[in-house]
């Protein structure tokens, strides 16, 4: 499951969210186009290779920083536009980097890497240097969404040059392409969960012509959009920004990426944040089952808040709302609802899952998600729905699609080393449907997305081990349904001693752009002045 939501609101997760169909990215026993693969020790990543010699033309360039292009996400819906500035005045600035495009050959073709920056005004002993974000993904756009929520760094930005990029793979960088936006359209108009043996084959094909779309549009990039890519890309840009360590926050995927780096480059981490913790242990059907699970949980705790409310138009119980919802995908299966969309397109069972799992990422949603709920399920309106799970799929007004889910795929794909065959998933299925009767289903057959890709992974899990590395902070939230809370326990055990958790008892996705005031004061204090939290620090849960 894709990328953080923050109080940047629909548009942020425009910009950052992807589709429910990869949730656990790729996973299973075969290697690309079904091959069967040597196994590594069970388990265990590939050692990194050493990091590599960059010529003086890449760590000696020089940014050259120009107002950002206008864009249709910074115009909120209307005409595209720069992004607006920060509180204090500080206008975005945007450069693109020159990077190797493949790291075993430095001296060969590069890539440009789009980024965005915010000037600190702040001189000597009060600036520390960048800091630079990801907020996750795989797939979504630093560009974009920095400036987005900038207001809600604000108080970092007083010491830190705020700093964004799009990956590699992503949006401006290097951009992974596979369907037309009217494909697209008729690929999650056609989506349907297989019943049966022959449909499931059939889901299959679907994902090998998708496979070849991508090879066809993409392939030069596609075998260079792994996570360790991106982040020697991210010490690169450390190097040309001019800081001797990389100040880092991570949100979500960006927290896996956090821990990539620290393993290659221990010596190199500065104060780095980890928020909505990705779980490096599992597998990417462990991942997917942990993960359905948090969704059900989130799901769960809305039905409570809607109860609680008084009478919820849902259910005049949880068990009653999630058997209602359960009932109404079951009828969108067999019959699709009207929409008012302008393109004349309906709302099934697949894209009501996904608008589901958009509102979920975030209390401020879950208003906008009763509604639509009530109206599919009074009213046979699919309106509401169906713009949320435009915000997941990465669709805007206009008609068109950002690339985050092909970026989403062509990443994990490039990363995750086991593929899951139609086998794989009758035996996982039971499990995923005992996690959610809402989402497993869905989920389950999301395991099957890296079915014939062209590039083969490299790991079943990320190593992110860092020793030596510098304190780091992770922020685990009891109720984040994409990245459960358990996963900044076993990250944090995995990086080592150094690093410490702060448990946020709260709901969302994401905990420093929650609203808690005192998640806020434990990691700017933290960021600005070096004070680490104690080891078993607590926010929220008031």
């Amino acid at each position: 499951m894709p990328a953080a939501v923050h109080r940047g609101g629909a548009l942020a997760a425009a910009a950052l969210l992807v589709g429910l169909s990869a949730t656990a990215g790729c996973a299973g026993n075969t290697g690309a186009r079904g091959e069967r693969t040597e196994p590594q020790a069970v388990g265990q990543p590939p050692s990194p290779p050493p990091a590599p010699e960059l010529p003086s033309s890449l760590t000696d360039q020089e940014l050259t920083w120009r107002t950002c292009p206008a864009a249709p996400e910074y115009g909120a819906g209307g005409p595209p536009q720069p992004p607006e500035p920060m509180p204090d005045g500080t206008q975005w600035r945007c450069a693109s980097m020159k990077a190797p495009l493949d790291y075993d050959e430095p001296d060969g073709t590069t890539i440009d890497v789009a980024l965005v920056r915010a000037r600190s005004q702040a001189e000597g002993d009060e600036r520390i240097g960048s800091l630079i974000f990801n907020f996750g993904g795989p797939g979504g756009s630093g560009v974009t969404t920095l400036p987005v929520s900038g207001a809600d760094f604000a108080t970092l930005h007083e010491r830190y040059d705020l700093v964004s990029f799009d990956p590699r793979g992503v949006a401006r960088t290097a951009p992974v392409r596979c369907l037309s936006d009217r494909e697209l359209d008729a690929y999650h108009q056609e989506a349907t969960v297989p019943t049966n043996r022959a449909e499931g084959e059939e889901y299959l094909d679907e994902q090998t012509a998708y496979a070849r779309a991508c090879e066809r549009n993409s392939g030069g990039v596609l075998p260079h959009v792994r996570t360790m890519d991106t982040a020697r890309d991210m010490d690169l840009m450390r190097e040309v920004l001019g800081d001797d360590t990389l100040h880092y926050f991570g949100i979500s995927y960006g927290t896996e990426l956090g821990g990539v780096y620290a393993h290659l480059y221990p010596e190199n981490v500065g104060r780095a944040v980890f928020d909505a913790v990705v779980d490096p242990t599992l597998d990417p059907a462990e991942s997917g089952l942990n993960q359905t699970k948090g969704f059900q949980l989130a799901l769960t705790n809305f039905l409570k808040a809607c109860d609680e409310d008084g009478e919820c138009p849902i259910g005049d119980t949880p068990a009653q709302g999630e058997q209602a919802i359960v009932d109404l995908l079951e009828r969108l299966e067999e019959r699709p609802l009207r929409t008012s969309d302008p393109d004349g397109r309906e709302l099934n069972a697949s894209l009501a899952s996904a608008g589901i799992a958009l509102s979920l990422y975030s209390q401020d949603f879950w208003q906008i998600l009763t509604e639509g709920l009530q109206d599919a399920m009074d009213d046979d309106d699919g309106t509401l729905l169906l713009r949320l799970s435009d915000l997941l799929n990465g669709r805007r007004d206009d008609g068109t699609y950002d690339n985050s889910q092909a970026a989403l795929t062509a990443i994990s794909c490039a990363d995750a080393e086991p593929r899951y065959t139609l086998d794989d998933v009758r035996e996982w299925l039971p499990r995923f449907r005992e996690a959610s009767p809402v989402f497993g289903e869905t989920a389950a057959w999301g395991l099957v997305s890296c079915h014939d890709w062209p590039v083969e992974g490299v790991w079943e899990h990320p190593e992110v081990s860092a020793p030596g590395a510098a304190p780091i902070l992770l922020i685990g939230t009891t109720g984040d349904p994409a990245t459960p809370y358990e996963g900044a326990e076993r990250m944090a055990e995995q990086l080592g001693e150094e690093a410490v958790v702060l448990t946020y008892r709260g709901e969302g996705h994401g905990a420093y752009n929650g609203g808690d005031p005192c998640v806020r004061k434990e990691v700017d204090a933290y960021l600005l002045e070096g004070d680490v939290p104690e080891p078993d620090a607590e926010c929220g849960g008031a």
